[in-house]
């Protein structure tokens, strides 16, 4: 395969981070909306929890009629970002109405698995023998774009947070922005290019027996759950946890952006010691700190401000950090003939961990304190790594 043009991957990966914008975009600006509504706290988990279910949905639909593979991947990814956007957008026309912002933000969710996953595809695609780099690129993106609601609504001149509405419109316009990068600026690979569409393989049922049976995949699977049991949960949470510490809203946002956003630092750097000390050790590190820092939350949230502001930081790099290599990992050991399907399978079971989680802490939180509950998650890294032992000792 000819060398890709230098500026496919930048463009991909400028894509999939303006591509993933709508994710935290109610999460950014659930303040102003419990003040407008009077909703109770416990409503950004399920808010939350709906854009999950509606991401699971989204992606077994789309591997179950091969969508990705009957078209132009591309277009698929234009078509979901504009669906994507529109619904964000109608999100807020409704947001008064919390049933409506409910399936609006399902639908969101539904959309945004043409984009994540279908520009992982494309990634694939233009770097087939150097995607462990790119994976790493472009999950750091995923981060950052999904903690950029939160930047958007700092970035008032006056001091004062963005209108919540402003912030929605913002975001719509970004994912459209997305869409139209990918399609006019990143050419079809030379394979696909050369290729008929067709049916494609579709989803395999049967791939989902060797996340069980199978002693490789069933690690990673099970290592990427436990993984999934902390990492989105904290993100919904953050907003709450900084707001212990900082007073004002525009502080609060910021800070939630740089917290969440240094994942990618985690994402990037991983990826860069691969080679050195392989996947499932670098994802083991980063899931030991992560829960490391899931167990001090009692101590880092009085701590100096200083020392708290470090500690937010080193969680939001490991929390988010070992992804990329979750997914080399099932990638790498799973049936050759199936990759995609069990890639498939084990991100919504991951998804679907997530939503459970999000629920249980969101309400927890409400009911007690941030304090009390942020311990519990550390049983998500706990047994993800006692599933990724077999891999680390195997230098994976």
């Amino acid at each position: 395969m000819s060398t890709p043009p230098r500026r496919v991957l930048p463009l991909i990966v400028l894509a999939q981070l303006l591509g993933t914008s709508p994710w935290f975009a109610v999460n950014a600006v659930m303040p102003d909306l419990r003040a407008a509504t009077g909703w109770p706290e416990a409503a950004v988990g399920t808010l939350s929890s709906a854009l999950q279910l509606g991401f699971i949905g989204g992606t077994l639909v789309f591997a179950l009629l091969a969508v990705a593979d009957r078209y132009p991947a591309r277009r698929v990814f234009l078509a979901s970002a504009l669906a994507a956007a529109a619904c964000t957008l109608a999100a807020a026309a409704a947001a008064a109405s919390f049933h409506a912002l409910l399936v609006l933000r399902a639908l969101t969710g539904f959309f945004i698995a043409g984009i994540y996953p279908v520009g992982m595809k494309i990634a694939a695609q233009w770097f087939p023998r150097g995607l462990g780099a790119a994976l790493g690129w472009l999950l750091g993106a995923l981060v950052v774009g999904s903690a950029s609601a939160h930047a958007l609504r700092a970035l008032a001149a006056d001091g004062h947070a963005l209108p919540w509405q402003v912030v929605f419109v913002a975001v719509a316009v970004l994912c459209t922005a997305a869409g139209l990068a990918m399609v006019l600026g990143v050419p079809d690979a030379p394979a696909v290019a050369a290729a008929r569409p067709g049916a494609g393989p579709g989803l395999r049922f049967t791939a989902l027996a060797s996340v069980w049976r199978d002693r490789r995949v069933r690690a990673s699977a099970f290592g990427y759950f436990g993984h999934m049991w902390e990492l989105y949960t904290v993100w919904v949470l953050m907003p709450a946890i900084v707001g212990l510490r900082i007073a004002d809203s525009v502080g609060v946002s910021w800070w939630v952006f740089a917290a969440l956003g240094a994942g990618a630092v985690g994402c990037i750097g991983g990826g860069l010691l691969v080679a050195r000390a392989g996947s499932a050790r670098v994802a083991a590190v980063q899931l030991a700190v992560s829960g490391g820092c899931c167990l001090a939350a009692p101590w880092m949230l009085v701590a100096p401000l200083p020392l708290f502001g470090a500690w937010l930081m080193l969680w939001g790099i490991t929390v988010a950090g070992d992804s990329p290599q979750f997914s080399a990992l099932t990638a790498a050991n799973a049936p050759r003939e199936a990759v995609g399907s069990v890639l498939t399978l084990t991100n919504s079971i991951g998804f679907a961990v997530s939503a459970l989680s999000i629920e249980v802490f969101v309400r927890a939180a409400a009911a007690s304190s941030v304090a009390q509950v942020l311990p519990w998650l550390a049983l998500g890294p706990a047994l993800g790594l006692l599933a990724l032992a077999p891999l680390v000792r195997a230098r994976a």
